[in-house]
């Protein structure tokens, strides 16, 4: 099998390719364009500094689910900032205001207490909302927002408890990789259900997980529906898509180590899926491999397991046209979402590598994951 990489580039290695990346911005241009609304990058789930010039003309910010997340916005993308989170500390809301312009809530116990502190510093206040729908199935509840005694968002029954004169943004996430049906049926849900509250604000923020990039993704319809939400309340939308906006922009690239025989036949790789791919654990699913087909039905099939102690850490069953050996590389397809930013070094295992495909084919290696990265986590 013929090397996948340019000579001088190591595996494992995370490589974002610009050319698909712009043609997927494009898509997300059009709908902010065409629907008048905001589109922001959700970098919880894809977060590489490096990419941002490239990204920033496309989008009107980013949105942030953590502290740090919000300070990299702030200081690497360099335009609006969107942060929230379940819970806050005082010290916290105090320090994220000096780098997010909009600051999300989820109770109306968080809003009586912090809500004013971030208003008087002059950040838009959100409240996130439990809207009691979701079409997330990916993984069953695990990425549910609205599962069963989900702590996201304020629940229906207490919104009258809200001051609504301190809120400017009402805000739901319910989606999780959804085509448009999910995007309208939840823009229909909220106006259909939340219209007296929608009438007290200034802008609505319809969270993530709009696939808008995703083959079967009608973005006319998408369109559509939030021209006809802004045009019936007034208010301004906001969307903040993720993975949306990286589908299949990527790959992650591995190279066989050895192969093994336990009553099957098994190669063993570079990459893990608990350290480098762990949804691959927690959703879970099985990764595409170019060139190859899933399962154990072609002539050559292997068991696919990462390099680490534990018993688990296999990516799954695959079939290729020819055998494999030692040295080969493969490359696991639609790997720049959700992947690189949950990598861990466990077993001290090394981090993948990042890099970056340019017009002209050069992958540029943006990283540097020594043993250091992996000393420092670990305290003085």
């Amino acid at each position: 099998m013929a090397r996948l990489l340019p000579d001088g580039v190591e595996t494992p290695i995370f490589v974002l390719d610009l050319e698909r990346l712009k043609r997927n911005l494009e898509n997300a241009a059009e709908v902010r364009e065409r629907a008048g609304c905001k589109v922001l990058l959700a970098t919880k789930a894809f977060a590489m500094p490096a990419a941002f010039p490239y990204m920033r003309d496309y989008l009107d910010g980013t949105t942030a689910s953590g502290e740090f997340e919000a300070r990299m916005g702030h200081e690497e993308f360099g335009k609006e900032v969107h942060v929230y989170s379940p819970a806050y500390t005082e010290d916290e809301v105090t320090r994220l205001t000096g780098w997010a312009q909009h600051i999300y809530f989820n109770s109306a116990r968080q809003v009586e207490r912090f809500a004013g502190q971030a208003k008087a510093a002059g950040a838009k206040i959100g409240l996130r909302v439990n809207p009691g729908y979701s079409n997330a199935t990916l993984g069953g509840d695990l990425y549910n927002p609205c599962a069963p005694g989900s702590r996201f968002g304020e629940v229906p029954a207490k919104l009258d408890q809200i001051d609504w004169s301190i809120i400017d943004i009402f805000h739901v996430h319910a989606l999780c990789e959804s085509l448009h049906e999910g995007s309208v049926n939840l823009i229909k849900h909220v106006a259909d259900n939340f219209a007296d509250y929608i009438s007290r604000v200034s802008s609505v923020n319809f969270g993530g997980g709009h696939f808008l990039n995703k083959p079967g993704y009608d973005r006319e319809a998408l369109i559509n529906a939030v021209k006809a939400f802004q045009d019936r309340f007034g208010v301004n939308v906001v969307l903040e898509p993720g993975a949306g906006l990286v589908v299949n922009t990527g790959e992650l690239y591995t190279t066989v180590l050895d192969l093994h025989w336990n009553d099957i036949d098994l190669a063993i790789i570079d990459a893990s899926a608990s350290t480098h791919m762990p949804d691959v654990l927690e959703v879970p699913y099985t990764p595409e491999i170019s060139g190859a087909t899933l399962g154990r039905t072609g002539p050559h099939a292997y068991q696919l397991g990462g390099k680490t102690c534990m018993t688990g850490d296999i990516i799954g069953d695959y079939s290729f046209a020819e055998p494999l050996a030692p040295g080969d590389q493969l490359a696991f397809t639609d790997q720049m979402h959700y992947s690189f930013v949950k990598t861990n070094t466990f077993n001290g295992t090394p981090l993948a590598g990042l890099g970056i495909r340019h017009a002209d084919g050069r992958v540029e290696v943006i990283s540097d994951f020594g043993y250091q990265s992996f000393r420092n986590r670990l305290g003085t």
